[in-house]
């Protein structure tokens, strides 16, 4: 059974960083893509980040282009969300999802190309 498992949540004041992980098991991480998406109150889920299954191709949303860095460490089948210069806009809860299937990078910012989600962690930002 695959499980993604975010953590890394938390309360920061506007300017700081964060940076959320994704544990990954029970199927092969390495061959996922994989995206992080948040969800404000009221607001509907919104993608952030995509990433190949490799790392070598990544795509973001203009709203968090230059601040945020995707990444992912195959060997440790974890995937990683750096967040910098973080605003009280980006308060949210922040959720993983891994894709099995070989989408086009650009496809990966739709919720519905992906397989499997984690449980979502926090994130506030106080101005």
């Amino acid at each position: 059974q695959v499980q993604l498992v975010e953590s890394g949540g938390g309360l920061v004041q506007a300017g700081g960083s964060l940076r959320l992980s994704c544990a990954a098991s029970g199927g092969t991480f390495s061959s996922w893509a994989m995206g992080w998406f948040r969800q404000a109150p009221g607001k509907e889920r919104e993608f952030v980040a995509a990433s190949s299954s490799s790392g070598a191709y990544v795509y973001y949303a203009d709203s968090v282009k230059g601040r945020f860095t995707i990444s992912r460490d195959n060997a440790k089948n974890t995937g990683y969300l750096q967040m910098n210069s973080l605003k009280p806009e980006d308060t949210a809860v922040y959720y993983c999802a891994a894709s099995r299937s070989s989408y086009p990078l650009n496809a990966l910012r739709i919720a519905t190309m992906y397989d499997y989600w984690g449980q979502g962690t926090q994130v506030t930002v106080s101005s």
